[in-house]
């Protein structure tokens, strides 16, 4: 039996054509929505969006002034808006976390790609979710973790090895992976141990001959992790040097910045260092992390 071809007035065409060009929901929500494909919602958008400047053209091709405000008018509009934007932008939260509370998927006028581009963020973020690790993964971490306290000088070669003698089917790709993801390397000596991430600035020792004497002169601070019955989580301690005092710690399951500025913002709040020493590593680089540190007057090493 042949199929019936479905058509759709002018009326209907231009509702979803509107709504594509609101961009309140996507394409793909659009065509699910009103029950036809995404190519179609596209063309549609497409036509309306070439065809909109034909309706405000009038006969003469001049429009009147009355209906224009005055260039005056609109530069000061512009004025106050960019002052404005900028006065917002300081107040913006600084962590992915933080940025994501302030999505409102449900807002009348501003979608949610609008939404993401003003505060900074990938609209992918909103939908990420991280992946756990498998059981059998888990297992082998475990047991990675407990040879390495063992012999630290073990690589991933030799881990491979043990791992294989147990009898699990691994390749050195799988043991560098899972050794990587727990900040676990063979103890060797080698050049560049310590990479910071590209375009990021490296900053110089500050520490050499240096006399600690007094407290709040130098903090530190490092990311390690901690192994669980189901996996792992990082833990980052800031510290001050004399005393040996822990002043803050976080832990995450990821090794984003957030977790690391969130422990530097507990450890500020009482009190603050001439001289803050971490390593070259990607979070401790970071514009987030040195902002931090530079708004208080403090030199990082």
């Amino acid at each position: 039996m042949a199929r019936t071809r479905r058509r759709f007035d002018s009326r209907f065409k231009a509702k979803v054509a509107l709504d594509a060009v609101r961009e309140l929901r996507t394409i793909s929500e659009l065509a699910k929505q009103f029950k036809v494909h995404p190519s179609q919602v596209t063309l549609w958008k497409k036509q309306l969006l070439s065809g909109a400047e034909q309706v405000f053209e009038s006969s003469g091709g001049k429009s009147s002034k009355s209906d224009e405000p005055e260039a005056g008018e609109l530069y000061e509009q512009i004025g106050r808006l960019k002052v404005e934007l900028e006065w917002l932008k300081k107040k913006l939260p600084r962590t992915r976390e933080e940025s994501l509370k302030w999505i409102d998927r449900d807002h009348s006028s501003l979608s949610v790609r609008r939404q993401c581009a003003l505060l900074g963020i990938a609209r992918s973020q909103l939908y990420y979710e991280p992946v756990p690790e498998k059981d059998e993964n888990l297992e082998l971490m475990r047991l990675i973790d407990g040879q390495y306290l063992k012999t630290p000088f073990w690589g991933s070669r030799n881990m491979t090895v043990f791992l294989r003698g147990r009898g699990y089917t691994v390749n050195r790709k799988r043991t560098q992976r899972l050794m990587g993801k727990m900040g676990l390397e063979g103890l060797a000596p080698g050049p560049s141990t310590s990479r910071p991430a590209p375009g990021h600035k490296v900053y110089p020792f500050l520490l050499k001959d240096l006399v600690i004497e007094r407290p709040n002169q130098v903090w530190s601070s490092d990311i390690t992790y901690v192994p669980l019955q189901r996996g792992f989580l990082y833990l980052v301690a800031v510290m001050d040097w004399y005393s040996r005092h822990v002043l803050s710690w976080r832990l995450s399951n990821s090794l984003e910045v957030e977790f690391c500025v969130e422990a530097l913002d507990e450890a500020l709040n009482q009190g603050s260092p001439e001289i803050f020493n971490t390593d070259q590593g990607s979070q401790f680089t970071s514009g987030l992390f040195t902002d931090r540190l530079s708004s208080q007057g403090i030199r990082r090493q």
